[in-house]
């Protein structure tokens, strides 16, 4: 009969987890984000291509926009068919993105200006104060204050002392 009790206790710990491995959706950031306020970029270096709109920067890139960072070695910019405006920027070599007290980490993110959608992908990490989640993609809605973790999910479930 213990030994029952032992189970049903460790099959009912695990759902979470099993949960986990199937995608999470969970807060990002202590703010929602605002994707009309301006797009502060510093970087190295600068190469513009005007026949296909768009703009590399390369070399400890560091982009802005209001309580979000994210820094990148590469991020190509795409600009709106006028030019007036940015529609994307796609960022390589390995990202951090920082929002209020969470961070993550990837090979690589999308940010769809229009959207707020931040599509991460390759080894994933986010950091929320003393908790970390490991995924193969990450999606933030910057606009709800949201993400969704996805493909092969993994944490540590902490218990309070």
């Amino acid at each position: 009969m213990h030994f029952i009790r032992i189970l049903i206790v460790a099959c009912s710990l695990a759902l979470p987890v099993a949960a986990l491995a199937q995608g999470a959706q969970i807060a990002f950031g202590n703010v929602k984000q605002d994707t009309t306020k301006p797009v502060e970029v510093t970087a190295d270096n600068l190469a513009v291509n005007q026949n296909d709109g768009t703009a590399v920067f390369t070399g400890n890139v560091l982009i802005g926009q209001g309580q979000m960072r994210l820094s990148a070695p590469k991020v190509q910019v795409y600009y709106n068919e006028k030019g007036d405006r940015i529609e994307r920027m796609k960022a390589t070599g390995g990202v951090t993105l920082v929002s209020g007290e969470d961070a993550a980490e990837a090979s690589q993110a999308d940010y769809s200006i229009d959207s707020g959608m931040i599509h991460m992908s390759g080894d994933v990490l986010l950091v929320q104060k003393t908790s970390a989640i490991s995924a193969d993609r990450m999606v933030v809605d910057t606009k709800a204050g949201t993400a969704n973790m996805q493909g092969r999910v993994k944490t540590v479930l902490q218990q309070s002392q």
